[in-house]
């Protein structure tokens, strides 16, 4: 019989910590797969950050880096730049890089460095209980902003995946989700594309991947699945956002 499904070697065999219906067990597997059928895992390096994900360390098969909170991308841009032959990536949050983070992914988009970002977006502080976030939703309740998020107080969420293709330095910059089968296949080829275009020595990549967060939602993983798309989809619209080629 013809196997259809197998484990990647991209992925250790650690059972996962994180809460039920969340979804960053379906983008770790995705950059793993990636990892593994690109033949690059030997040189992989990646860059776990300060959040739900900070245990990354222990689910990705490959070399990996505890950063500081929010210095993911200074980390990886000094493994890049003093070995150039790895393929290093940064796997953060919206807590981890959209907020104490965002000056370093701003500054090494803009310097070009040859990395790879993958940035979680579930629109909510999730280790830390739940806070209100660079990218939680007007109006969405958190324990910081229990009424919702007033964006007159507040302001708006950050749309990172724009404002990073906003600057001029020649770049890979997209926004996928995993709330459905075809979207989580589509995910994976985004994936693959950014970094294939880091194999290639192309440009900085960067693809942000709307999440679910059950716990911190305070709805099951059914009903998240829907709140992500009719709120979040809508005010951040999937697709690709910059190529190399643009600039």
């Amino acid at each position: 019989m013809k196997k259809i499904f197998a484990f990647t070697e991209g992925m250790t065999r650690k059972p996962t910590h994180y809460c039920p219906g969340c979804t960053h067990g379906v983008i770790h597997r995705l950059v793993g797969e990636c990892i593994e059928e690109l033949g690059i895992r030997g040189r992989t390096v990646g860059v776990a950050p300060v959040g739900c994900s900070v245990l990354a360390y222990e689910y990705f098969n490959c070399d990996m880096f505890e950063a500081s909170h929010g210095r993911a991308p200074a980390v990886a841009t000094g493994a890049k730049r003093t070995r150039p032959n790895l393929i290093v990536f940064t796997y953060q949050g919206d807590g981890d890089l959209a907020s104490i983070g965002m000056a370093e992914i701003v500054h090494t988009a803009n310097r070009g460095e040859k990395v790879t970002a993958i940035f979680v977006n579930n629109a909510i502080y999730g280790m830390t209980g739940g806070q209100m976030a660079p990218t939680t939703m007007p109006n969405q309740r958190a324990t910081t902003c229990p009424a919702g998020r007033d964006v007159d107080k507040a302001g708006h969420p950050i749309r990172v995946a724009e404002m990073i293709a906003s600057l001029r330095t020649p770049a890979y910059i997209a926004r996928v989700s995993v709330h459905t089968p075809g979207e989580t296949i589509n995910a994976k080829r985004v994936i693959k594309q950014a970094f294939e275009y880091q194999v290639a020595d192309r440009c900085f990549t960067f693809v942000e991947v709307l999440s679910t967060c059950p716990t911190n939602w305070g709805l099951s993983p059914r009903e998240s699945e829907k709140w992500l798309e009719q709120n979040m989809m809508p005010y951040y619209p999937l697709g690709i956002h910059k190529r190399p080629e643009d600039a």
